[in-house]
């Protein structure tokens, strides 16, 4: 008796089982499976028994792996038991069961018993192909086959469903598995399953049934899933998913609900596959009902400490209205919110609804349940492991034993969210305590990387590249402490700054702050290879801060710089009386930079009046931030000004998950000494200068007053003529002012859940500013300043601004005379003829408008901004494009 014809070939059957075909006398060949070759022969049944045998013996032939022994225990025989056709049968089934067999037989000759079988092979390796959507470490843990098991085809079967069905949640429906198995020596085999990913299966339609007061548009458009097309290239719901499509269906009651519709319900949602299995035709049945007004709305309030009567006044639900699902939700959170507010956190709110279907009126009655007063039991930190708990408990607006606040709490959940330590949307879990009227407050925190290190490249006209690198470590051992090291450099520009803070100074509320700096700033204006001037500035700066309320903070800081500011006098120092002594002439180094020129020290006493009340200080979606500041340079060095400064930020969240922002700021800077006429009292180094970034779309120092020198040419006729504005020759002298002010509104866009997933937030932005009043400079408006440089002159006396060279050709004349009448060689020959224009010193605004995006990449996070300049002033200096990218740790 044999569970399979003996002439079959264990790999036969097992190829068999498997769908595919063992090329015999081959080892190891797999071809595909021929439909016209004939099925395996099935068991036959223990027909042959003719009559009752007792068995003697029993035997196993064919054991390898498994011990004789083993296999008779699968099996009801036994010696001295009855031979029969139904005892047979069902010790062939037993061995079917194991699943350790691909062919197996039993027989008995007067009473002699063999099992006969040949055992499955053992798995060598799986080898998956085709996969190209799915990486294979995401699909081998899915798989229950692995190497060193024995093959059994039903985890076969049920390893190409897990598979298939991974692709379904991508959308893939169209997905086809084809396992084959190559047979290697050693009863060993190499099971391969060929993946045929297909298409992805996308939404192809639309269709809503039943719907009368909204569009099939509208009505999509609440829906999470979007139809395939151009206008969602981008979008990563164009695929179909059944969660998606159930969710939908909520969407869509939401949605009708809020519109006063309380009957709405969707009668049916079906997804049908195309025969291709390329796309899905969705298709609502909805009905509508009828629309409702809110009827009759009141509080009662079964806790003594609130009034029925004032809460009913205070919900701002008006019977007539239209019925709104969304509000009563809202009233139900806020009467909530309220009770927890004066302690009541398990208070709840259930609405009891009486429809007048006569008269489609909704009336409502919201019961504030009686709730015992609660009290802070105990509050527990979990989770941190780098942390220490002091960090986290410090943030809390309760402590234990007080009375249960829920605007205390989200308060304290806003301090921990905004130390950007832990996960985003971080949230204070409420458990019950040891009795009715005790609350555990459970700060459950998983720690993320506090450490940056970001590296930003950048290019503009002015400075060409621009490379900037810090290093910081907002939570130092632990202990919330703030330490960073910081380098710029750029062909204008280095410096290098440490610091560190300290927000509670021995455990109390005061903050600390100390920044140790080194910038070296040159400036290049004229001549792209010679410095205008460079400065030299080291300094340290203290910070103390104390808190006057929740959200109001004073700080107080002391600032010590040692200025160095030089020229090259090779370059810029002139004789102007000849009589040896050489000093710094204006129009050669730069509008106020003489006056600049030399060694001081600043001593500046800051106070800053802070108010700050955003959810989160990494990336806020609410709250504002504002500040009050005035500096005063006079407590000693050799600087005198005083300044005043303010800005202003507020976050919304809008139209669901879109962020709106604005920002203001505004300043005036006032020169303490009298330089006299002709000089300002703000020294050149310490005015207001606007540009990239306060205001994208102009570059570095791109706005405000300047003064722009234009330089001659000859044209082919041999005419002197005085270049373009817009000339690459022509160089500007940035001079800053004394005020300023800018204002910046941007929203940020939410992008689908794949797109938000790889951690892109793009905006659209328009920043507006300005920054003026100056002193107006002394300018040269002649070609040749009288006193400095003497023209060549024709016979007849006049300036000649064009010379004849040797070659015949004509150019301006560089090699100007000096006073005494020869050659002035000393202030460079090459220096052509140039007239000086002043531009910008006006409070006209200047707007740009453009669109950025913030990207988590994988190499550290990335901006990007694209700005066009719609309102400019002449001399202006526009850029469009900027970026910067560093990372984290």
């Amino acid at each position: 008796m044999s569970g399979k014809a003996p002439s079959f070939a264990a790999s036969r059957l097992a190829a068999a089982l498997l769908g595919c075909t063992v090329l015999a006398g081959v080892p190891g060949t797999v071809l595909a499976q021929d439909s016209a070759a004939p099925a395996p022969t099935p068991p036959q049944t223990p027909a042959a028994v003719q009559q009752t045998e007792v068995i003697r013996s029993i035997s196993v032939a064919g054991a390898q792996r498994l011990e004789p022994e083993t296999i008779v225990s699968y099996v009801q025989l036994r010696p001295g038991q009855a031979y029969t056709a139904a005892v047979a049968d069902q010790a062939l089934k037993d061995l079917a069961a194991t699943e350790l067999f691909s062919d197996y037989s039993i027989t008995s000759t007067d009473g002699a018993v063999v099992i006969r079988v040949v055992e499955n092979p053992v798995i060598n390796r799986i080898v998956l192909e085709g996969n190209r959507r799915i990486k294979s470490d995401k699909i081998v843990p899915e798989i229950k086959l692995a190497p060193r098991q024995i093959f059994t085809r039903s985890k076969v079967r049920a390893d190409v469903a897990r598979i298939i069905e991974l692709y379904k949640r991508q959308g893939r429906f169209a997905a086809t598995v084809e396992p084959q198995m190559v047979q290697l020596d050693q009863n060993r085999v190499d099971v391969v399953f060929e993946i045929n990913e297909g298409p992805k299966s996308r939404v192809r339609q639309i269709n809503i049934i039943g719907n009368e007061a909204f569009s099939d548009n509208q009505l999509r458009g609440e829906m999470v899933t979007k139809v395939a097309g151009l206008l969602n290239i981008f979008a990563s719901t164009t695929s179909y998913d059944p969660d998606r499509l159930a969710f939908d269906q909520q969407k869509l009651r939401q949605f009708y609900l809020t519109q006063g519709y309380a009957d709405f319900r969707v009668v049916s949602a079906v997804a049908e596959l195309t025969p291709d299995k390329r796309d899905f035709i969705i298709t609502y049945q909805v009905e509508e009902g009828e629309r409702y007004k809110f009827g009759k709305v009141e509080v009662e309030s079964q806790l003594r400490d609130f009034d029925s009567a004032a809460l009913t006044q205070s919900i701002g639900v008006n019977e007539g209205d239209w019925y709104d699902a969304k509000l009563v939700e809202d009233t139900i959170e806020r009467l909530e919110e309220t009770a927890g507010t004066f302690g009541y956190a398990f208070a709840s709110v259930e609405p009891d609804y009486d429809p007048d279907r006569e008269n489609l009126t909704m009336g409502i009655k919201f019961v504030l349940n009686e709730a015992p007063r609660v009290y802070v039991e105990r509050i527990d930190v979990n989770g941190n492991t780098l942390t220490q708990d002091k960090v986290v408990r410090r943030e809390f607006r309760v402590a234990e034993g007080d009375a249960f606040n829920s605007l205390q709490i989200r308060r304290s959940t806003a301090r921990i969210n905004s130390l950007g330590y832990f996960q985003e949307n971080f949230e204070v879990s409420q458990v019950d305590g040891s009795a009715a009227d005790r609350i555990l407050l459970e700060a459950n925190v998983q720690e993320q990387a506090t450490g940056e290190l970001s590296l930003s490249a950048g290019f503009s006209s002015l400075e060409s590249f621009i490379f900037q690198g810090s290093i910081r470590q907002k939570n130092f051992r632990g202990r919330g402490q703030t330490v960073g090291l910081g380098i710029n450099y750029s062909r204008y520009s280095q410096s290098a700054n440490v610091s560190f803070s300290e927000p509670y100074v021995f455990d109390r509320n005061i903050s600390a702050a100390i920044d140790i700096y080194r910038r070296d700033y040159n400036n290049d204006y004229y001549d792209q290879g010679l410095a205008t001037y460079e400065q030299s500035t080291t300094g340290l700066q203290v910070r103390v801060g104390v808190p006057l309320t929740e959200y109001m903070s004073l700080l107080g800081r002391y600032t010590f710089n040692l200025e160095n500011i030089t020229v090259d006098e090779s370059q810029y120092f002139f004789d102007l009386d000849g009589d040896g002594t050489r000093t710094c002439e204006p129009l050669l180094a730069g509008r106020y930079l003489c006056d600049a020129i030399g060694t001081r020290s600043t001593s500046i006493l800051g106070l800053s009046l802070i108010y700050r009340s955003l959810d989160s200080g990494i990336r806020p979606t609410r709250g504002i931030d504002a500040g009050l500041s005035l500096d005063f340079a006079g407590l000693g060095g050799s600087t005198r000004y005083a300044r005043l400064t303010g800005q202003f930020r507020q976050y919304w969240p809008v139209l669901g998950s879109f962020i709106f922002s604005v920002q203001a700021q505004a300043g005036y800077i006032l020169g303490l000494r009298d330089r006299g006429p002709g000089n300002d009292d703000v020294l050149l180094t310490d005015r207001i200068f606007l540009g990239e970034p306060e205001i994208r779309g102009f570059d570095i120092r791109g706005i405000g007053p300047r003064v722009v020198r234009r330089f001659y040419d000859v044209d082919d006729d041999g005419n002197p003529f005085l270049l373009p504005l817009d000339d690459e020759s022509t160089v500007d002298d940035a001079l800053g002012g004394h005020a300023m002010y800018m204002f910046r509104a941007e929203l940020e866009i939410p992008l689908g859940q794949g797109v938000r997933e790889l951690g892109i937030r793009p905006s659209i932005f328009a920043d507006m500013g300005a920054v003026f009043d100056v002193t107006r400079p002394t300018l040269n408006t002649s070609p040749y300043p009288d006193g400095i440089f003497l023209p060549t002159r024709d016979t007849d006396g006049n300036a000649l601004y064009t010379q004849t060279n040797t070659d015949g050709t004509v150019s301006v004349v560089t090699n100007p005379l000096n006073p005494a009448g020869t050659p002035n060689t000393a202030l460079g020959s090459s220096l052509p003829p140039f007239v000086e224009e002043f531009y910008g010193d006006t409070p006209s605004p200047r707007l740009s408008i453009g669109i950025g995006a913030d990207w988590n990449s994988p190499f550290g996070p990335f901006r990007v901004n694209f700005a066009y300049p719609l309102l400019s002033q002449e001399g202006d200096d526009t850029k469009i494009f900027s970026f910067n990218v560093g990372t984290r740790f």
